[in-house]
């Protein structure tokens, strides 16, 4: 219990994180539930709070798939992980990413396909980056 509550004291933990840093310390994974299930009833341990969070932390650099792909290897169930990334904008986040890395219009198709394939490795759908990089060729344009 000691060892949980200094973890969890340094920053949140999901209970799967928890358990795998526990696991070495106790010579019975049942004691480890004990303490998992202890520490979720005075609310000291959260899976809803480790997904806001995350979430939140990293909202600006990454896209709602790759936030939830995260969460997911993570342990954390899916209802968690839709409430979590509820209020999210792909589409501002993706432009000021966008905005902060290049800046400027792709000057040809290879460029194009770079800024894309930047934006999706960052978890944003391609629907979005189709449309923040076409909003980008058309402010160039004018």
């Amino acid at each position: 219990m000691a060892r949980a509550v200094e973890l969890l004291s340094r920053r949140e933990y999901s209970r799967r994180e928890l358990f795998a840093r526990l696991k070495p310390h106790a010579a019975d994974p049942d004691e480890i539930e004990a303490v998992l299930a202890e520490l979720a009833e005075r609310h000291w341990q959260s899976d809803e709070r480790y997904a806001q969070a995350l979430a939140q932390s990293k909202q600006g650099r990454w896209g709602s798939t790759r936030l939830a792909q995260a969460l997911r290897s993570k342990g954390v169930d899916r209802d968690t992980i839709a409430e979590a990334l509820d209020g999210i904008d792909d589409l501002a986040a993706c432009r000021g990413l966008w905005q902060k890395k290049f800046g400027t219009a792709p000057a040809d198709a290879q460029e194009k396909a770079r800024q894309m394939r930047f934006l999706a490795a960052r978890g944003f759908p391609a629907d979005v980056v189709r449309k923040v990089l076409a909003e980008a060729g058309h402010s160039h344009d004018d």
